[in-house]
């Protein structure tokens, strides 16, 4: 069968692989987004999806607007039997909707979490359980009838980065799986009044204060490596554990000094502070970091 491919970041790029690799089916097309600059230098760099496209010579596009006239009159030139999106990061027009079923591979139990960041949702709000939907498209924003859902087990430490692994491998399991077995799947429509949705993530999300100790903890989960979580002086917290979640205290405070990090009390709860960077500086540990401030058991972080 032959595929069209509509994705950009690694998730979406583990399962072109994927694809690539699955005897009986031809990529013939990727759709990506365009390069960006990245870092401070401001580098021009392509996607992760494109990266796998060019290693095995599948023709790339990298269209700004998926929408327009052209960009449309391209994906509708090109035959295929399916289309298969994964974070792509473009709504897809009805005629494109029309040239071939499209399978997305969503990274939440929808329709919990439809938008751009069910796996850091996930993770935020403690879930015990989440996995990928594969739906038939329609015009909305992950809101198209379900053919099936894969569900996975989430660790209470789990990190982001361990956790966007496992979905990719179950994402990836599942296309293939669709694909082979697509007339045997009965599309189910979603139950909207369940629905849920997650923004797209931004540096200002990391920024915490110590109010409560589960929540900062789950954001540590969610925003390691990126954004990261930081106090309003720039302070990051590179490698934290939570103690407990049920202790009222000082806001900030330390409570205690262990050989290996600092207890530091929220208004609810208290997490220890293991490794830590100051601003413009590099990591340190919480020891180091305390010592060369001179603060100790009763002063504020910060």
């Amino acid at each position: 069968m032959k595929i069209i491919f509509m994705g950009t970041p690694d998730y979406a790029a583990h399962i072109l692989e994927r694809l690539i690799e699955a005897k009986n089916i031809e990529v013939v097309a990727l759709f990506t987004q365009p390069d960006k600059p990245v870092g401070r230098k401001k580098i021009l760099t392509p996607p992760a999806a494109k990266n796998i496209a060019l290693k095995y010579g599948i023709t790339t596009y990298q269209p700004n607007r998926l929408r327009d006239k052209e960009t449309i009159t391209e994906v509708l030139s090109i035959e295929c039997d399916y289309i298969v999106v994964a974070a792509y990061g473009q709504i897809l027009p009805l005629e494109i909707l029309e040239h071939a079923p499209c399978i997305n591979l969503h990274a939440s139990i929808l329709p919990k979490y439809r938008g751009a960041s069910p796996i850091q949702q996930t993770l935020l709000n403690g879930d015990t359980r989440t996995g990928v939907t594969a739906m038939l498209m329609n015009e909305g924003l992950d809101t198209g009838d379900i053919l099936k859902i894969t569900e996975i087990e989430v660790d209470k430490n789990e990190m982001s980065e361990s956790l966007f692994l496992r979905l990719t491998k179950v994402a990836s399991d599942l296309t293939i799986d669709v694909l082979e077995n697509f007339t045997e799947y009965t599309p189910k429509k979603q139950d909207d009044s369940l629905s849920s949705h997650c923004k797209k993530i931004t540096k200002q999300d990391g920024e915490i204060e110590f109010d409560d100790a589960y929540t900062i903890f789950n954001k540590y989960r969610a925003f390691t490596p990126w954004p990261g979580i930081y106090i309003s002086s720039g302070l990051k917290f590179k490698k934290i554990e939570l103690v407990e979640q049920e202790s009222q205290n000082e806001s900030g405070k330390i409570l205690d000094i262990k050989k290996d990090g600092i207890i530091v009390g929220c208004k609810k709860g208290s997490i220890k502070v293991i490794t830590l960077q100051p601003e413009s500086k590099n990591e340190m540990t919480a020891i180091s970091y305390i010592n060369g401030k001179r603060v100790n058991i009763a002063d504020t972080l910060s």
